[in-house]
């Protein structure tokens, strides 16, 4: 248990942090299953639609300290490959 006032208010700032945080990367995850299920349904547009709407809520985890670059670099890599292969 913290003791002093510092690390109580540290422990407060975490737990607020911690929530806000979990609720950027379910929002993420979302975005993500949209895709996943786009490309999974074999539907292109809708696939390059949902790649095109979850890049900027990946982006924006990473400047929210949320997720690494290198993590949504190879995750967009990754998708736009998949999307690119579904609509040759």
């Amino acid at each position: 248990m913290a003791n002093t006032p510092q690390s109580k208010k540290r422990a407060r700032q975490n737990e607020r942090r911690f929530e806000i945080n979990k609720a950027r990367r379910s929002r993420i995850r979302t975005y993500l299953r949209k895709v996943e299920e786009a490309l999974a349904s074999g539907d292109a547009e809708a696939a390059k639609a949902a790649l095109l709407a979850a890049q900027p809520e990946l982006d924006r985890g990473v400047t929210k300290g949320v997720l690494h670059k290198n993590t949504v670099a190879r995750k967009m890599s990754r998708l736009s490959h998949r999307v690119k292969v579904l609509t040759a």
